[in-house]
């Protein structure tokens, strides 16, 4: 496709970066990137993402919007409240770029829906807040070959990585969780209290590592956790080892090696 002088314009600053250019800016222009929550990290996300040019945008939100959410969802406004999350979201992004398709869904991802919501999607974001979402999307991406960034916030930390685990030497998202407990159980900002511009720096870093998977610019970290300690600050990074056991891709690394002998 070729850009038009609107989008050259309104791009300018990407195109003028060789890391990305005008090749770059039209993979993000037909790109496609499920969100999963449009909260503390998704607000962000779907801001930079718009923004940024990525052409399709599916939302995937059941929640409605409350007073308590807007110290850290900066997507809503007072006049939001009781309003579903995903349509004011969807809506935010066309308003941005209306050449955006961005598209709400009010539906909660799970297991039994997963492969059938992401389907299409070029990279997932998920910022969601519980354990049995997460697997269950890290799950699907896996099966689908769907690249996932997974970021997370709590208090003044937050965390991010991107898995690939259908790849020989890439672990996935239950390689680094594992699943020895509670799926359902996970410390919600509610009880815990979160920084409110801690999902800035964290919904910013995942549209960014989304561009990154789109785009392919820079080293490419895939396998790696970065975690973020918003009260010293400082950052550390960890490798995730590919579990041979693992439930979800290493059935897959099994099954190749068993095809290649």
């Amino acid at each position: 496709m070729d850009l038009s002088d609107q989008q050259l314009d309104r791009y300018a600053r990407h195109i003028v970066l060789k890391e990305i250019g005008g090749e770059g800016q039209r993979k993000l222009l037909e790109g496609h990137v499920a969100v999963i929550g449009a909260g503390g990290v998704g607000s962000p996300v779907i801001q930079y993402l718009a923004a940024g040019g990525v052409g399709g945008l599916t939302i995937i939100d059941d929640d409605l919007v409350t007073l308590s959410n807007l110290q850290r969802q900066t997507l809503f406004t007072a006049e939001d409240e009781g309003a579903p999350k995903a349509e004011r979201a969807a809506a935010f992004a066309r308003a941005l770029d209306p050449e955006i398709d961005a598209r709400a869904i009010r539906e909660r991802i799970a297991s039994e829906n997963a492969e059938a919501l992401l389907a299409g999607a070029d990279v997932v974001i998920d910022g969601s807040d519980n354990f049995a979402t997460r697997l269950a999307v890290a799950d699907a991406c896996t099966r689908a070959h769907i690249p996932l960034v997974s970021a997370a916030l709590g208090q003044f930390q937050g965390q991010i990585g991107t898995f690939r685990g259908w790849e020989t030497a890439q672990p996935c998202y239950r390689c680094f969780v594992g699943d020895a407990f509670d799926a359902d159980d996970c410390d919600t900002c509610s009880e815990l209290g979160v920084l409110g511009a801690m999902a800035g720096i964290m919904g910013s870093w995942a549209a960014m590592e989304a561009i990154r998977q789109i785009v392919g610019f820079g080293a490419d970290r895939a396998g790696q956790v970065h975690i973020f300690d918003g009260l010293a600050p400082a950052m550390r990074t960890i490798r995730i080892v590919k579990d041979p056991g693992c439930r979800t891709c290493g059935d897959m690394s099994n099954a190749e090696e068993a095809t290649r002998s």
